[in-house]
């Protein structure tokens, strides 16, 4: 099915897939994918990596600030980079998730990636997964989706998720960051998690992956008359 030049914007709450709901739809209709929670967790390893979060989870903003930046954070063929090295794996940890959300709340932080998000955007023909895509970094994108489901489901996805690429997660620190990242996403001062007025909502908490394509393919067809 072909479909115009326009952009994806896909929110929600952690857990819920948007991931991998935008990585089909790319593939699908021949979006380029961008994952701009994964850009956030990049900020964070290199704010982890480089000493500025303490033992106590506190952020030595001025250090961070003054260090974005010399690192270029990028998208890469084996996903996401700092600067010529693959970090995809590293990223995925719970102690990456466990101070993400309070690095992505700092508004410079969150400029940051805008500015890297808004580089890719003016190519058109893009989806994008994360907190304030449809709100704040791309308010006039053509197509916007918010993704919710239940906690406990997003709670077991995100376990066996952790568990299938070798780690060893106890499901109470699992609810509870998905607890934890659901309060400070929503109330954050800077571009809180909201769902745009004009956003569809998805809630896949009993629906498979094809049933989300299917979903999406018909939101399409409704929304720009593609009969087929």
């Amino acid at each position: 099915m072909q479909i115009p030049d326009i952009i994806v914007a896909i929110d929600g709450f952690s857990s819920t897939g948007k991931s991998t709901f935008a990585r089909l739809i790319a593939k699908e209709y021949s979006l380029l994918y961008l994952d701009s929670g994964a850009l956030y967790r990049a900020v964070t390893l290199h704010a982890m990596e480089n000493g500025m979060i303490d033992g106590n989870g506190d952020i030595d903003e001025k250090k961070l600030h003054e260090s974005l930046g010399r690192e270029k954070i990028s998208f890469g063929p084996e996903g996401t980079y700092i600067g010529d090295r693959c970090v995809e794996k590293e990223i995925r940890t719970m102690g990456v998730s466990s101070h993400v959300s309070p690095v992505s709340a700092i508004p410079f932080v969150r400029e940051y990636v805008d500015s890297l998000l808004h580089e890719f955007g003016r190519r058109r023909r893009v989806v994008m997964d994360g907190r304030d895509i449809g709100t704040t970094v791309f308010p006039n994108a053509e197509v916007k989706i918010f993704m919710t489901a239940t906690s406990e489901v997003r709670a077991r996805r995100r376990f066996d998720e952790m568990v299938g690429k070798g780690q060893n997660p106890k499901m109470e620190d699992v609810i509870k960051n998905i607890e934890e990242r659901d309060y400070i996403d929503s109330h954050r001062e800077a571009s809180p998690l909201s769902k745009a007025a004009d956003a569809f909502v998805l809630d896949n908490s009993d629906m498979t992956l094809h049933e989300e394509t299917v979903w999406f393919r018909g939101l399409l067809q409704g929304k720009f008359g593609i009969l087929e």
